[in-house]
């Protein structure tokens, strides 16, 4: 059996974020303490002018604390550095004397292992780390302490398992997600370690031998172990995961009745109609409705738009988002389209993308039929301001965070309109991720189906504008050249100043 590296790639990558706040929301037992301690020997090693410091470890009990000492030990011995035994002294902590336990190295700095009170970070220096950090009993108090430190260089990392979706743990990881906390993010689940040589390392340290069969009984155990925990202290996904993700009266706080929803649909046999008919059609549609709503639009404003795409069974929703000078984003219409053809469909969207005033980007749907609709469009407009989606879990887990802290925060506005709003109550919780089910079939206003269309119209729409590239491009709208030079990857860094506080 070949061993794998004493560091597993999970691992390494978690030793190569050098960002000055880093978490990791993680399996149980995958060794990433292991890993961090092999890092703080390192940086408490080294001279002041390499970078050396102190190291603060931060676990939510004594063991813990003796074990990550431990660590640190053992990689001190390993790099074959200069270090001393374990010391014990006692922290004078308020009202009563705290056990800490500490591993000092020849470069004068020390990792040393304190209590969880936010309070033993006062006057300190150095990196901190919390570990199981969904555990301590004031996480919040415990950051707010941690990261005063960064002031003065000191670095944060923050490790855990989830303990339910309402930790303050879950919490941070969703705002980080949401743009409203600069931190970096790495994400580490059982099955992914094991890809990446987990078991191998358990064979390597335990002496067995290691077989593809073995494997598959270990995974097994341990699930079985587990039992009905195992999603949430294997699988990274918080338990009491299930429920609306968007409530009613955070929807209706950013909801305006002056914003428009236009309605368009044909009967089935619109679409044998001859090319001429249907294209002069929707032309002269185009013209009565659409025109005026664009000709409306603030022309110094940069415009986005996010598109889901339906044919039969769904609709088809384009909701075009300003941003505006406050930085908020604001609907000026949404438009639905049902039993539309795809070149009138195509037809549609060049006309309405083509006026957006500065059009600065926009996301589609790239499922399935709608493929054709966004590959065209980025052909179209750039591949730079076109993003072809492909909803996944990991796109659902990344933006429907974001999506959300605009209608929190209130820097987001949407029509006043029932089917909208049933649309973005769809959005559920499933397994720890926001998205719309597959058994979220509903019946609109009209009597027709709808599938939370508008709700991933919107996510696409704020996914275009957090994500799109700043490049300058000259286009023609409505017969008018003009020069934008688009700020949204400015926009995003400002959010996130902006939306930064607390921590």
């Amino acid at each position: 059996m070949s061993a794998p590296a004493v560091l597993l790639p999970y691992q390494q990558r978690w030793l190569a974020d050098k960002s000055p706040v880093k978490i990791c929301e993680k399996s149980r037992r995958v060794g990433l303490s292991w890993a961090e301690a092999a890092d703080d020997a390192l940086i408490a090693s080294s001279s002041r002018e390499a970078a050396g410091d102190d190291v603060w470890y931060i676990g939510y009990n004594q063991d813990m604390a003796k074990e990550f000492i431990r660590d640190v030990a053992f990689w001190a011995r390993h790099y074959e550095l200069a270090a001393g035994e374990m010391e014990e002294a006692v922290l004078k902590d308020e009202d009563k004397d705290i056990l800490t336990f500490a591993i000092r190295f020849a470069s004068g700095f020390r990792v040393t292992a304190l209590s969880s009170r936010p309070s033993n970070l006062r006057g300190k220096q150095g990196v901190v780390v919390i570990d199981e950090a969904a555990f301590h009993d004031d996480l919040d108090g415990l950051i707010k302490a941690a990261i005063a430190l960064l002031m003065w260089g000191g670095r944060v990392r923050i490790i855990s398992t989830h303990n339910g979706d309402s930790n303050p743990f879950n919490e941070l990881i969703q705002d980080c997600r949401a743009g409203k906390k600069p931190y970096s993010v790495h994400r580490i689940e059982f099955e992914n370690a094991i890809k990446e040589g987990l078991f191998r390392r358990i064979c390597v340290a335990t002496g067995k031998n290691w077989s593809r069969a073995e494997e598959v009984k270990w995974i097994a155990e341990m699930r079985a172990f587990y039992g009905d925990h195992a999603s949430e202290e294997l699988d990274v996904i918080p338990s009491s995961g299930s429920g609306t993700f968007l409530s009613r009266q955070i929807i209706e706080a950013v909801m305006k009745a002056d914003i428009p929803v236009i309605r368009l649909s044909r009967p089935p046999s619109f679409t044998t109609e001859p090319e001429h008919i249907r294209r002069a059609d929707i032309q002269d549609w185009c013209e009565e409705v659409l025109k005026p709503l664009l000709e409306s639009l603030d022309p110094d404003l940069d415009h986005f738009f996010g598109e889901d795409f339906g044919r039969l069974g769904d609709l088809s929703v384009i909701w075009p988002l300003a941003l505006t000078r406050l930085l908020d984003l604001e609907t000026p219409f949404v438009c639905e389209l049902r039993n539309i053809p795809f070149e009138q469909q195509r037809q549609i969207l060049f006309y309405l993308v083509d006026r957006l005033p500065r059009f600065a980007g926009g996301a589609m749907d790239a499922r399935g039929n709608g493929q054709y609709l966004a590959e065209v469009a980025m052909q179209r407009y750039g591949e730079s301001r076109i993003a072809q989606v492909m909803l996944s879990t990991e796109w659902y887990r990344s933006n429907m965070p974001r999506m959300k802290a605009h209608f929190e925060d209130r820097t987001l506005s949407a029509p006043r309109d029932a089917d909208i709003l049933a649309d973005l109550r769809a959005v559920k919780m499933d397994k720890g991720v926001a998205k719309v089910p597959d058994s979220a079939r509903a019946r609109g206003t009209d009597g027709n189906g709808r599938h939370g269309d508008a709700a991933i119209a919107l996510a696409m729409a704020v996914h275009a504008v957090s994500s799109m590239e700043p490049v300058t491009i000259e286009f023609h709208s409505a017969g008018n050249s003009r020069v934008s030079n688009i700020p949204a990857q400015q926009f995003l860094q400002n959010e996130v100043a902006a939306m930064t506080g607390g921590y």
